[in-house]
């Protein structure tokens, strides 16, 4: 036969579950349809039977499972492509067999090559010594060879050889760790070693996120496949294929004397996914078990382990803290303590990003990544202050300079004072300067709204310039929100002489920056015509709402966290849910509401779920520390992330007791 009696049986019970899974999926989408999409999932795991278990949702078991059958069919097909390619050479006449095995059988340390493809000698080969499964795949790194079909199936029926032993033999570690840090196409070796099972087996804890999939719309692939496509965009930006794509990353790779450690901690940084523990700290735990296996020393050893357990950090602060305020700096330098650890974690940061799937990575993340590397740089060294008043006095200097020749020496000095302190940290002097020129031009108007886009940073800047009033704010996110673009930032300021100066920054529904003049024009009139009541958000946000659908698919717990350590100057609110269309227009809306002035907001979306982080302050400017206040606070933003277009009359401003 073709199959032994093992892969036969493995052929039917995947034979069985495929056909149990689609007529499952026809009973509950009522038709004849094929795919197994988001909205369905949920209900099918729970008809089929599967329940949470040790971290896992019943839906990620379902579709794990799903993904194992689907590997042992590929692994099955590739058997019995090995058998037919054997039938079919047998077929040839005598002469042209012998000849055409001349031609192509050589021998690359001790495996038999034959058309392009690495095979083995004999059927004993793996159990004559198992480190051969180790050296097979080195050498098809070294040599950028494809395996035949036929060395497959042996691995395949030889994964009893890849046991504890094994896993402690010097040799196999050092080969393994080569593979993982090779200079060639890791990616490919790996991937190969996946699909044959082996990399499971050699790191067990790797094994336990194989075919494991997130239930949610940010992650694209299982943990297994992004942790191997990581190492390959690693490789591509080592190589400078990605120059272009991320130059600092690039640049900091040339100059890091531990790849070896970068390699390993970005193998290791998800290795922890779906558990109930932490993953990161999870993951840290297992880096300092595998570490010393593949032959690391102490110190890199610890290295790797902290990469891991801050992979996130780099990404969190960059995308959801003001890095404008010297002590969101102070913080992340404090946790980095050294330039080395920065340089890996920037880099390990920019692929793990780009690894997650297809428009994770773009312009404006790079950006603000980009500036916390470089400000927490000068920190480090010791080259930037972070003393506040100094880089105050350092802002209005530069751009009095930069105003000098243009404006008269009294103009300039009226714009110096119209400014709140945050002004100045909140912005470089090409900022200051462009908004001084508008502000001037604009004096007379009511209103004025600029919109500017920055092809860069995939994003395009609005700039608000009008009198100030509550809850002003709060209805240009709603006009941004029924203009159909997607808010990622914004810093709020008011003038001392009552002027709202706000600033956000906006994408596309492609997460890209808006550069067609005429729907730059919509936009701006769109703007105009929420501020002056012509337009309610919620009515036309209603029309806009077409992800609703897919987004139903999801539950996220709302949350929302208040710190008031994060900034000297706010109080730093994080808010959790699922993402909806209005929903920065709830959650400005509900501040006003509370009697609380917003000085930034930074808007982040993962999929599904929208991190909202506000920097605010009460009435009187000063931080939200009372806890009936903290209170109300959380209970009314919770109400907003249930229903963020929810036509409701203002409600009563709470104060505190």
């Amino acid at each position: 036969g073709v199959f032994s009696r093992q892969e036969y049986n493995l052929f039917r019970k995947a034979e069985d579950f495929l056909w149990a899974v689609r007529c499952e999926l026809h009973f509950v989408t009522g038709r004849a349809e094929e795919r197994i999409s988001f909205d369905v999932q949920t209900e099918m795991a729970e008809l089929l039977g599967y329940q949470e278990h040790r971290g896992l949702r019943g839906v990620e078991r379902f579709m794990k499972h799903y993904f194992l059958v689907a590997k042992d069919v590929g692994d099955l097909t590739r058997i019995l492509c090995s058998i037919l390619e054997d039938q079919e050479q047998k077929k040839k006449p005598g002469i042209g067999r012998f000849m055409a095995a001349l031609r192509r059988k050589k021998d690359v340390q001790g495996f038999e090559v034959a058309a392009g493809r690495l095979s083995v000698k004999s059927e004993s080969f793996f159990e004559e010594d198992p480190v051969n499964i180790l050296r097979l795949f080195h050498v098809v790194d070294e040599h950028g060879l494809q395996i035949h079909p036929k060395a497959l199936q042996l691995l395949t029926r030889s994964m009893k050889l890849i046991d504890a032993k094994l896993r402690k033999n010097e040799e196999a570690n050092r080969l393994f760790r080569q593979i993982l840090t090779s200079r060639k196409n890791p990616e490919r070796t790996l991937r190969k070693m996946n699909e044959a099972g082996v990399l499971g087996r050699f790191v067990p804890d790797f094994g336990r996120i194989v075919a494991l999939m997130q239930f949610n719309m940010y992650h694209h692939y299982t943990a297994d496949e992004h942790l191997i496509r990581a190492i390959g965009i690693l490789s591509e930006i080592e190589r400078g294929d990605l120059a272009e794509e991320y130059p600092l990353a690039n640049e900091l790779m040339s100059k890091t004397g531990k790849r070896d450690v970068l390699f390993v901690a970005m193998f290791l940084h998800d290795i922890a996914k779906g558990r109930p523990e932490d993953h990161s700290e999870a993951g840290a735990a297992i880096a300092r078990k595998l570490c010393p296996r593949l032959g690391m020393s102490k110190g890199d050893t610890e290295t790797v382990a902290w990469l891991v357990e801050n992979h996130l950090v780099m990404s969190d602060i960059a995308q959801k803290r003001d890095l404008s305020d010297p002590k969101t700096i102070q913080d992340f330098a404090n946790i980095v303590q050294s330039p080395e650890r920065l340089k890996l974690l920037l880099v390990l940061t920019v692929a793990d990003i780009k690894a997650v799937g297809p428009g994770t990575w773009n312009g404006w993340k790079a950006q603000l990544l980009r500036e916390l590397y470089f400000e927490t740089v000068g920190v480090l060294s010791g080259e930037t202050s972070v003393n506040r008043d100094g880089r105050i006095v350092a802002a209005k200097e530069a751009l009095a300079a930069a105003l000098e020749g243009d404006w008269p020496k009294t103009r300039v000095e009226t714009q110096l004072r119209r400014h709140a302190p945050g002004y100045w940290l909140g912005f470089d002097t090409d900022a200051h300067v462009r908004h001084a020129n508008l502000m001037w031009e604009g004096r007379d108007e009511p209103l004025v709204v600029e919109a500017r886009p920055d092809t860069e940073r995939a994003v395009t800047e609005i700039t608000l310039f009008t009198q100030d009033h509550p809850g002003l704010f709060s209805r240009f996110a709603g006009a941004c929100a029924a203009g159909g673009v997607t808010i990622v930032d914004a810093k709020i300021f008011t003038t001392r002489d009552g002027m709202a100066l706000d600033t956000l920054w906006v994408q596309d529904d492609q997460k890209t920056a808006l550069r067609e003049p005429r729907r730059l024009d919509r936009l701006e009139d769109t703007i105009r015509k929420v501020l002056a009541g012509d337009i309610l958000p919620p009515d036309a946000i209603e029309q806009r709402n077409k992800r609703q659908s897919m987004l139903d698919a999801f539950t996220i717990a709302p949350n929302v966290y208040i710190d008031n350590e994060a900034s000297e100057e706010f109080t730093v609110i994080e808010v959790n849910g699922l993402d909806r269309p209005g929903l920065l227009h709830a959650l400005t809306r509900t501040f006003f509401h509370l009697g609380l002035t917003i000085g930034s907001a930074h808007i982040a979306t993962f999929g599904e779920r929208a991190v909202d982080v506000f920097y605010v302050k009460d009435l009187i400017g000063q931080k939200v520390t009372n806890t009936n206040k903290k209170k109300a606070v959380e209970r009314q933003l919770l109400e907003a992330l249930e229903n963020p277009i929810k036509k409701s009359r203002p409600q009563k401003r709470e104060v505190a007791a």
